[in-house]
């Protein structure tokens, strides 16, 4: 996704490269495809990094150092990958610093494809492609694929890891400036803009690479498309002509889609969880919840849902209310089961007073205690470690605001996996 200029950190080196022998990334990359590079990545697949300089130095022996300095590189980005792509697939696909950090994760990149393929798309034309691993969950939905990426390097790593899978019949990469593509030929097209620079992750959509405006002209230009955006954008940037999408998968929201054409519904938000696919919608941002006394009962939404701004159908559904109107926790005094909340069941509303958290929490044997925060300034460890807890008993607290009041709220869960655990 994106620009990516270095393949990895090199290992240790006994020499200083001089004008002719600097590093050459691409050449680097080229030589891990070679038997002898293959040969190399695969002994390294579960080599632990704090050993690195021994390793380096017993390969060093029998391979050139560059080659050594590249396979130890490739073997420690493999391993982070390992969480968003799975081992079968992270220990033979390629990758480089950015592109594992930027990388959409496999089922949300397999989400999303499947989101193309039900709405009749069978070829896209992937703009800022990456190491490929959208273009990858395209391709295993049946999709063909051309992957651009302006950069040499970026654009051989998506290469080589649509063959490494066996997809390379679907996927075809070009190393070119994605502003120059004609996308006519392709039923849809998808951007994933670089929101990172130099001086790290980029928060203006104008200041994406390619930006947000040009991303959203050539969305409308296609039948269908898809723009990956950071899921903090801010809801003014996104167009009428958007559907606009939040996805957050095991409780973590990963990134916001607009969708562009038919098929997907202009105007409205929609907040989905992985892995179970729920999907909250609503055809424009609703109006704001009613503001009221804390009830029997708090509900957290899922945070996909939040930054849908559809809080205020959770209230709808739980006939319940807001506290605060500035915080995005949910009272009723029904009890309401919920894939896009997580309920608790409150037993104690306090001021915010530490001194009386730590003699309430004593009384009642609590050895184990959750700490939740919002609009509280408070850090969780930092109070926990002042409870010195002892005893048997659970406990969960919120630490936020009333009627902007910071104020203590004590209960345990009654719904979502929390509530699951403890059964």
């Amino acid at each position: 996704m994106g620009r990516v200029n270095a393949l990895a950190p090199t290992g240790p080196s006994d020499d200083t490269p001089g004008p002719s022998d600097a590093p050459d990334p691409l050449a680097d990359f080229r030589a891990l495809r070679t038997p002898e590079g293959a040969e190399l990545l695969a002994g390294l697949r579960s080599y632990d990094p704090a050993t690195e300089l021994a390793t380096a130095t017993r390969l060093r022996r029998t391979h050139p150092a560059a080659l050594v300095s590249a396979a130890l590189g490739q073997a420690r980005l493999r391993q982070r990958a390992v969480a968003k792509f799975g081992a079968e697939d992270a220990h033979r696909m390629f990758f480089t610093p950015n592109g594992v950090e930027q990388a959409t994760r496999t089922s949300v990149a397999g989400y999303r494809a499947r989101r193309f393929a039900d709405a009749g798309v069978r070829s896209v034309a992937d703009l800022c492609c990456g190491i490929g691993g959208d273009a990858i969950a395209l391709a295993r939905a049946g999709i063909s694929v051309l992957a651009v990426d302006r950069d040499p390097l970026t654009a051989e790593v998506a290469r080589a890891n649509a063959a490494a899978l066996g997809l390379d019949a679907l996927i075809e990469v070009r190393c070119a400036d994605v502003t120059e593509i004609d996308t006519a030929p392709y039923d849809a097209v998808f951007v994933d803009p670089a929101r990172r620079g130099g001086r790290g992750r980029i928060f203006d959509p104008e200041a994406y690479s390619p930006p947000l405006s040009w991303a959203t002209a050539a969305a409308l230009k296609a039948p269908r498309a898809a723009l990956k955006i950071a899921p903090g954008v801010p809801h003014e940037a996104i167009g009428p002509q958007a559907e606009a999408e939040w996805i957050s998968d095991g409780g973590d929201v990963k990134e916001a889609v607009l969708w562009f054409g038919e098929g997907f519904d202009a105007g409205s938000y929609r907040a989905t969880l992985l892995p179970s696919g729920a999907t909250l919608s609503a055809p424009a941002v609703l109006p704001a919840p009613p503001v009221g006394p804390v009830g029997r009962y708090l509900y957290e939404p899922d945070g996909a849902v939040i930054r849908a701004h559809l809080v205020a159908g959770i209230v709808e559904r739980c006939h319940g209310r807001l506290f605060d109107e500035m915080i995005a926790y949910v009272t009723s005094d029904e009890l309401y089961d919920s894939p896009y909340t997580a309920g608790y069941e409150i037993t104690d509303q306090l001021p915010f007073n530490t001194k009386r958290l730590k003699a309430l929490l004593r009384e009642r044997k609590v050895g184990v205690l959750t700490v939740k925060k919002r609009g509280s300034g408070v850090e969780p460890e930092e109070l926990r470690r002042k409870m010195k807890l002892q005893g048997p008993n659970a406990a969960t607290v919120f630490l936020t605001r009333v009627a902007n009041v910071p104020t203590m709220l004590i209960g345990r869960p009654v719904t979502g996996p929390e509530a699951a655990a403890l059964r």
